[in-house]
């Protein structure tokens, strides 16, 4: 069975961000920011990271080389794509300012990698038989068009990645339509009754069970219990309209094959 974690949270600057734990082993740091620690107000207050949903541009960038700071890197070398809902996966070293893709993939100490979210599903892959890694947005969207399955496909082996599934919108929070709804009915318990025509879809139970059936080993799979409803720790779009929005970001910090023995 996947494990259930909560994030305990860590100060790095003026940042507490809530780091994964277990990735470290394999030679990367990664964390999910919280909403706070920046400089952005309104709605976006305060550690908003995504240029396209109104901030000032000049909060964006001092928010974003914050967390650059904090996961150990220049500005410049934190890597940050114009996500579409949609399913395609780029290596780090291939992104230029009109990259769009939905997943980010490394095997290299030079990037770090990050994807914002507001209630759709924040994943890290890791490989714990090579230096790659990568970070991946998924939406209902993006779950059904596989961004999850093109993600692994930049792995060798899908049973050896480690996989964090991070904070979201829980079931409990998530209303949908049939339209929506009629893409996951054969998905084990991500479906809930909700009235009428609708229902209550868990965002994370499809990522876990993607995951799994394309070959993750489900007990290297961790599922954070946070959710991001309400929008008071983490930013929620169905809480908020606008608001900002939150990363998970990941960077290697030991170079493969400098790793201790018995760490991989």
């Amino acid at each position: 069975m996947p494990n259930d974690l909560t994030l305990t949270p860590e100060v790095r600057g003026p940042l507490t961000v809530h780091p994964v734990p277990g990735v470290r082993r394999f030679g990367v740091d990664a964390f999910v920011t919280d909403r706070w620690g920046g400089v952005s107000d309104g709605p976006f207050a305060t550690l908003n990271l995504a240029e396209h949903v109104g901030d000032r541009a000049e909060h964006v960038a001092e928010n974003r080389r914050r967390v650059s700071d904090a996961i150990g890197v220049d500005a410049d070398r934190l890597v940050v794509v114009r996500q579409v809902h949609g399913n395609v996966v780029v290596e780090a070293g291939r992104v230029s300012d009109d990259t769009e893709a939905d997943a980010l993939h490394c095997a290299s100490a030079r990037w770090a990698l990050a994807v914002l979210v507001a209630d759709c599903v924040p994943m890290l892959l890791v490989d714990e038989a090579s230096p790659r890694f990568a970070v991946v947005h998924a939406g209902w969207r993006g779950l059904q068009r596989g961004v999850v399955r093109n993600a692994l496909a930049a792995f060798d082996d899908p049973s050896t990645v480690h996989a964090f599934v991070g904070p979201s919108i829980s079931a409990e929070g998530y209303q949908v339509g049939p339209d929506v709804a009629e893409q996951f009915v054969d998905v084990p318990d991500a479906l809930y009754p909700d009235g009428g025509d609708r229902s209550r879809l868990d965002l994370r139970r499809v990522a876990v069970h993607q995951l799994v059936g394309l070959g993750v080993h489900d007990a290297n799979v961790e599922v954070s219990r946070q959710p991001t409803d309400g929008g008071e720790l983490f930013f929620s779009d169905r809480a908020v309209r606008p608001c900002g929005r939150f990363a998970l970001v990941a960077r290697r910090t030991v170079a493969w094959g400098e790793m201790d023995e018995g760490s991989s």
